[in-house]
């Protein structure tokens, strides 16, 4: 299949019987000012040969500078974003405190084509939402995880 992927984790929990999805917002200059659209789960590209799941878990790390928490992760299948990349995604029922998420880093040419690189961090702000605000926030095309996340829950499987 042509095209990039990647692969997440929809870290969720539950607080006075609301479900509630953990988010980060995305670094750099691109989305500074954006708020609605501008969040996402915590994912990113698989390395070579690397299974998607373990290239979900690894993000999940190297995006929060925290250890994935225990459980066993449910798969909630794959959406298209709109610029084509492919995120395959996984439920996975545990907690963290946001205060404590150490974001990676990446490099970018900015201003563009001015020759200068900068890093930023991959997630600038990283919040618990209930599903209503999340969908509000989360990039488009992953409000369908949301939905899967919902119905996987409402029948009973966690």
């Amino acid at each position: 299949m042509t095209g990039k992927r990647s692969a997440g984790i929809v870290l969720h929990r539950r607080v006075d019987g609301e479900l509630q999805v953990l988010l980060g917002h995305m670094g750099g200059p691109y989305w500074a000012g954006r708020d609605a659209g501008a969040w996402s789960i915590p994912k990113g590209m698989p390395e070579d040969g690397e299974e998607p799941l373990d290239t979900a878990r690894r993000e999940f790390t190297e995006e929060l500078g925290l250890p994935v928490p225990d459980g066993e992760p449910r798969p909630l299948g794959e959406v298209r974003q709109a610029g084509g990349k492919l995120v395959q995604a996984w439920a996975l029922a545990g907690d963290l405190d946001p205060d404590q998420v150490v974001p990676g880093t990446y490099t970018v040419e900015w201003p563009r084509g001015s020759g200068r690189y900068r890093r930023f961090p991959e997630l600038d702000r990283v919040a618990w939402f209930p599903l209503v605000e999340a969908r509000t926030k989360i990039v488009k095309a992953q409000a369908e995880l949301l939905d899967r996340l919902e119905a996987d829950v409402a029948f009973g499987q966690h």
